[in-house]
């Protein structure tokens, strides 16, 4: 049964017999009922019912006792849920059957599970309902037994939607988890024609009582294992962002673990920009082209929220007013947490999932904010854990600074001077000259060092900002470990043309494939090309950075991920990564080359 209409009075309005008192409804709290019975009370009643009954009835109770069975083997909630719904249409000889599962506020459903209906039914019917209106809606608000022996007759039906298979007779029950409504489970269209009778209704009381005690041992099995598996993933990324990745990295971590442990299209981590909005710097999901560089402009009224360090929850961001980028329409229900730790809010992380999923429970919504919690206490903890080495790398540049201008540059003037007066003793003029284009390479030589010594003491917040200098600071400070310099050209005007958001992640990819030649390529000369003036296969203007060593090359079989990093990157700004044979004499080495549109 997909969208079937939707009960509220437990009366037969077609003209049946109404049940006799064990079947009687049981009043929800709060609907005027005189107190709530227990599970054990309605199977007792419904039992006692079965008494004195025909001998047909009698019969079927060993096949009731074999679907209470059934209901009750598996923990998996959905997998206990289909069981049900399937048990249920066994037990009353029904065609269809359903479980509406009410959503956390109580007016609406939050799942609809069906039986019978077939996949191409379900494609033609559309949308599953929502339990808003009509007699699903009713029983909602009136949790009781139901039955009906034609749907059209009743007041509160509201007709099916096109596509929808015939249904006539109806049968709703009731399912309580401990004290409180999980929700209704229906029957309709009882083969051979017939009608849907006293003795059907009290064996599925009996059932859905059982299915209760089911449904909760699963709920505290899904929610265990729910909980682990967010303690997991809070694990992983703590010892992911210890491991000393950069910045960017630790973010990418944070936004593919919430991904993953929400079940959502995407994971995304917004940090604060200079205007006061939040921009999307970090994106996990299959299409990421379009979201990475997004920003929530300051007048959402979400951003002052999330600032605030209070959690923001989305039924539907393609219709929600609050969501106002333009992104907001490819998705559904989402999660917009703070990542806040010790009364300072770093930045937002977003779990949205596509449209039509879904709401998340109450249940993940806790397990999420405990997520985004601990991710932000790891941020932290990274973060200081960079500044201490940051500050141990400075401290070593400032001794070095130090070494150098006292003693090599004071031993250079030395030997200058102790060449110069050598000169002046010499009297074969070749003798002279050569001495003399000696000390002037000195003199050179020092220049070059009082040049490094003033890079080495200049702070990194202090050279300009442009793309050029960045990607040669870069490249100055790989040749520290590469223990020579790479070579750096520049084509058309890379600081006018490229963009901030691109310059940033050409900056990553750079710092990457740098990275991968000094671990990986034992190379003894590396290539930088940027070129200002590319083009993409599709025709846009494009950055292409291109890094050449010669190496030995990629062995076959070898670890991938750098190069996937390149290619994540540059795809979610638009653009592509590829690699290829390097600068090596033979062909030997690397070509790495990264392009993502201007």
């Amino acid at each position: 049964m997909a969208a079937t209409e939707e009960p509220s009075d437990p009366r037969d309005r077609s003209g049946a017999p109404e049940p006799p008192a064990s079947a009687a409804p049981t009043g929800a709290p709060g609907r005027g009922a005189p107190r709530r019975m227990d599970p054990l009370e309605i199977a007792t009643e419904a039992t006692r019912s079965l008494q004195g009954m025909s001998t047909e009835l009698s019969a079927r109770v060993p096949q009731l006792l074999e679907a209470m069975r059934s209901v009750g083997t598996g923990l998996e909630l959905h997998s206990v849920l289909d069981r049900i719904a399937a048990t249920a249409a066994d037990l009353a000889d029904a065609e269809y059957a359903a479980i509406g599962v009410i959503d956390s506020t109580g007016e609406g459903l939050a799942d609809f599970i069906t039986y019978g209906v077939t996949k191409e039914q379900h494609e033609r019917i559309g949308a599953l309902p929502d339990g808003h209106h009509g007699l699903l809606g009713a029983l909602i608000h009136q949790p009781a037994p139901v039955m009906l022996q034609d749907l059209a007759n009743d007041p509160r039906s509201s007709g099916f939607p096109p596509g929808h298979p015939p249904m006539r007779n109806f049968l709703g029950v009731p399912i309580r988890v401990e004290d409180e409504i999980f929700g209704n489970l229906y029957l309709t269209e009882k083969r051979g024609g017939r009608e849907f009778s006293i003795a059907d209704l009290h064996m599925v009381k009996i059932l859905a009582t059982e299915a209760g005690i089911a449904i909760g041992n699963a709920r505290v099995y899904d929610q265990g294992r729910q909980r682990m598996r967010w303690i997991d993933g809070s694990v992983a990324v703590t010892t992911a962002l210890l491991a000393g990745n950069d910045a960017e990295d630790a973010l990418a971590v944070v936004a593919e673990q919430a991904r993953r442990l929400a079940d959502s299209a995407a994971g995304i981590v917004l940090l604060p920009d200079d205007e006061g909005g939040l921009e999307m710097v970090a994106v996990s999901a299959d299409e990421p082209a379009g979201l990475l560089g997004t920003v929530i402009p300051p007048h959402s009224p979400v951003v002052s929220q999330l600032l605030a360090g209070e959690p923001v929850f989305i039924d539907d961001s393609a219709t929600d007013p609050r969501m106002i980028t333009e992104v907001a329409p490819r998705f559904g229900p989402s999660m917009l947490l703070p990542l806040k730790s010790g009364g300072r809010v770093l930045g937002t992380l977003a779990t949205p999932r596509a449209r039509g999923e879904r709401k998340f429970t109450d249940a993940e919504r806790t397990l999420a904010g405990q997520f985004a919690a601990q991710a932000a206490l790891a941020l932290v903890m990274a973060e200081a854990q960079r500044d201490r080495e940051r500050l141990a790398v400075f401290e070593d540049r400032d001794r070095i600074a130090r070494d150098l201008h006292d003693l090599v540059i004071q031993r250079l003037f030395a030997t200058g001077l102790m060449l110069e007066g050598a000169a002046r003793k010499a009297v074969v003029p070749e003798v002279r000259e050569r001495i003399g284009q000696a000390v002037d390479e000195l003199d050179v030589t020092i220049q070059e060092i009082r040049t490094a010594i003033f890079a080495l003491q200049q702070g990194p917040g202090e050279a300009p900002a442009g793309l050029r200098t960045r990607v040669l600071r870069e490249i100055g400070t790989a040749a520290v470990p590469l223990g020579f310099q790479p070579s750096a050209n520049f084509v058309g005007p890379v600081d006018a043309k490229v963009g901030e958001l691109t310059g940033k992640n050409l900056i990553a990819a750079l710092r990457e494939a740098l990275s991968n030649a000094f671990r990986h390529a034992r190379a003894t000369r590396i290539e930088v090309v940027v070129d200002a003036t590319a083009t993409l296969p599709d025709g846009r203007d494009a950055v292409r950075l291109t890094v050449a060593d010669d190496g030995v090359g990629i062995p076959e079989g070898g670890r991938r991920s750098g190069l996937r990093n390149l290619a994540k990157r540059a795809e979610s700004l638009g653009g592509s990564s590829a690699y290829g044979p390097g600068i090596g004499e033979d062909g030997s080495g690397t070509r790495v080359v990264w392009e993502a549109p201007l």
